[in-house]
């Protein structure tokens, strides 16, 4: 969350010439309500089933470049059929960082709704010692927040 996945994977499928998908509009145009709608009718259980399912269908498309929500690998198998079907990358950044995008984003996320920015931080270094295990087993990770588009293509197609 806030980690700019949305924004680089952007990037990186014009830079690529690759269509871009954001895993969490794709569920809203699925379902015909916001996340933040579903995890209210369903929780996020229910929510990680929806995403469970868009995961799957998404895993079938080629030549896209996919952004997942920040929850999406960690639960299920998701990271491994992530890391089966597609080439995946971990953005690995600074959790003040991210709690300042975070403070200022626009954005309505569920699981921080009216958090302060002390609150946010705590939720934010609990949320990766918990998530750490699954994002760490994506094939590549990049720690710096401005990663240059041509350092990650080359990384990503040196395999």
């Amino acid at each position: 969350m806030g980690s700019g996945k949305s924004t680089l994977g952007k990037k990186l499928a014009k830079y690529a010439g690759l269509q871009f998908i954001d895993m969490d509009h794709y569920i809203e145009k699925r379902n015909c309500k916001t996340v933040p709608q579903l995890f209210e009718e369903y929780g996020e259980e229910g929510f990680r089933k929806k995403e469970r399912k868009a995961l799957e269908e998404l895993s079938e498309f080629t030549d896209v470049v996919i952004a997942t929500g920040g929850g999406a690998p960690c639960f299920f198998d998701n990271v491994d059929l992530m890391n089966r079907t597609g080439k995946t990358i971990y953005l690995n950044i600074d959790p003040k960082i991210l709690a300042d995008r975070l403070i200022k984003s626009k954005t309505e996320r569920p699981l921080i709704k009216g958090k302060s920015k002390e609150e946010l931080m705590t939720f934010i270094d609990e949320t990766l010692k918990k998530r750490n295990a699954f994002y760490t087993q994506a094939r590549y990770q990049i720690t710096r927040p401005n990663a240059n588009l041509d350092e990650i293509m080359e990384m990503i197609n040196s395999e």
